[in-house]
């Protein structure tokens, strides 16, 4: 059986957590044959380790450092695009992603290397069956327009996870149940340490990076979805999707940037992608599989480094898209929408970011640039499949015979 899910793993420290996914994998016979792994690390690890890997486990993959993505760039005549990926940033997983388009997978995975899968859940099997939904699942929404996607338990502990605005907090929310038949994207959230910005983090009383408030698994219940027209963080250290939505779902050239804005790659795919799904009248959906979250203690002084830069920015930065309007989509219908209306969605999005004025806002600079690479990221998966941006009909929950 060839693969059809390519299963995007950035690392540097943790390359044995594929381990534990594809003992999951086949405790709950899941057929590995439809996953190809690929690791991306950097030139100062150990490759041979990771590619020893794959042989040991009888599974296919691929390893990329920083060596290995520019003789791809090359190879495939996309040298000129090389700039989408940052160097040094947990957002290389864009060229995950840029690999993924180049092979045609029809579907993706993004795990992140200080997770592990619950042994009593089929973690990629869940992952299918919520991208093969259609039905009815709870839709969430508040009078801030935002999605707490910690709400089910918030009484009880209070957080909000990294990259809610700080100004939709002490929203008041209501849910229905509705009929839901496009799912695109699978996020599966975590227990143990949740995902927290490093303001939160310090109001939780950790310095170690992590929280002393941890989640478990009765803080999360049925499975749900942000209604049409509310936003909710994206976090990609346990989330599936289908190709189409890729040409809309970059993860942005954070770090690697001369405002140093870093920690907020996911976070505004994340927005992207939902502003994309509401035009295009498509679903995030949310809950299992979780994950256990294992975050290895570090200074939350440094991540706060990393994200102050862009703490005003993540406050406006989706009134911003919610604005953008794409002059051309695909009509709605009962077919799922392929990958030119998510183009559409993001062209939009890019233009809007690029041409705008921003300087009233701390680093506002810093969103013209990802205006421009957004643009460039629409060019370089042109260049990649030109004329191929058609949509997958392939079911996610049973592979192809």
């Amino acid at each position: 059986m060839t693969a059809d899910i390519c299963v995007i793993v950035p690392t540097i420290r943790n390359p044995e957590c594929i381990r534990s996914y594809v003992r999951n994998a086949r405790d709950h016979d899941f057929d590995t044959d439809r996953l190809e792994f690929v690791l991306v690390t950097e030139d100062f690890c150990d490759t041979d380790a990771m590619e020893s890997l794959f042989t040991e486990l009888d599974i296919t993959g691929h390893v990329f450092d920083g060596t290995a993505r520019e003789a791809w760039f090359e190879e495939h005549d996309v040298s000129a695009f090389s700039h989408l990926v940052p160097e040094a940033s947990h957002a290389q997983t864009s060229f995950g992603l840029l690999y993924m388009w180049s092979k045609e997978f029809p579907y993706g995975v993004f795990i992140d290397d200080d997770t592990l899968p619950h042994d009593e859940v089929d973690f990629f099997g869940t992952h299918m069956e919520n991208l093969a939904h259609e039905g009815i699942v709870e839709h969430v929404s508040s009078d801030e327009q935002w999605v707490n996607v910690l709400y089910q338990a918030a009484d009880e502990h209070g957080l909000y996870p990294r990259g809610y605005p700080y100004a939709a907090m002490d929203e008041s929310v209501e849910t229905t149940a509705e009929q839901s038949d496009h799912v695109v994207a699978s996020q599966g959230l975590w227990t143990d340490v949740p995902d927290l910005d490093a303001v939160r983090i310090l109001m939780d009383g950790d310095l170690q990076g992590q929280a002393q408030t941890r989640t478990e698994r009765s803080h999360f219940g049925e499975d749900f979805v942000a209604a049409p027209g509310n936003y909710l963080t994206v976090c990609s250290m346990n989330l599936a999707f289908r190709r189409e939505v890729i040409p809309a779902f970059y993860q942005l050239p954070m770090d690697d940037n001369p405002w140093d804005v870093g920690r907020f790659d996911d976070i505004w795919s994340g927005v992207f992608l939902k502003r994309a799904c509401d035009l295009l009248g498509t679903t995030i959906y949310n809950g299992d599989p979780l994950c256990v979250h294992e975050k290895a203690p570090r200074s939350t002084f440094s991540d706060l480094t990393n994200e102050v830069h862009g703490l005003e920015l993540n406050e406006h930065v989706w009134e911003l898209v919610d604005d953008a309007r794409p002059t051309h989509l695909p009509e709605r219908d009962a077919e799922q929408p392929g990958p030119t209306g998510y183009a559409a969605a993001f062209e939009a999005m890019g233009e809007s970011l690029a041409s705008g004025d921003f300087e009233d806002w701390e680093n506002g600079a810093f969103l013209n640039h990802c205006g421009e690479y957004m643009l460039d990221w629409l060019d370089c998966l042109d260049e990649l499949r030109p004329n191929t941006i058609t949509a997958t009909d392939r079911s996610p929950a049973a592979a192809d015979d």
